[in-house]
């Protein structure tokens, strides 16, 4: 049964390739090679490219982080910078003055800056 099978398979494809269509020429390849474009940059312009512009907001946010800036972190406590160092914020947290955290920049979800009276 299953030599019946491939005789069949195989006098089609020599039908097909006696019919004078190429088998292996750059017209088959053609259609494989724009579907495999077009798919990358799809893949490109919903993927990566909203990706990198997200990268590059979070570090213009940890780049403008300052002495008194008030933060939220990504486990949801807010809280006011006392200290910036090069990778790490210290953060004090409620009322009480005693405490201070130690956290990376990248903790640090959204910045508000002091608001200024000017009277």
């Amino acid at each position: 049964m299953f030599s019946f099978l491939l005789d069949e398979a195989a006098g089609t494809a020599a039908t097909t390739g006696a019919a004078g269509q190429e088998v292996g020429g750059l017209a088959s390849w053609l259609p494989i090679v724009i579907y495999v474009v077009i798919l990358g940059a799809v893949f490109y312009f919903l993927a990566i490219r909203p990706q990198k512009k997200q990268q590059k907001q979070q570090a213009a946010l940890i780049e403008s982080i300052a002495v008194g800036d008030s933060v939220l972190t990504t486990s949801g406590f807010y809280g006011v910078v006392i200290d910036v160092m090069d990778e790490v914020l210290v953060v004090e947290f409620g009322n009480n003055k005693n405490c201070r955290i130690p956290m990376k920049k990248t903790a640090v979800v959204e910045v508000e800056k002091p608001v200024k009276d000017e009277a």
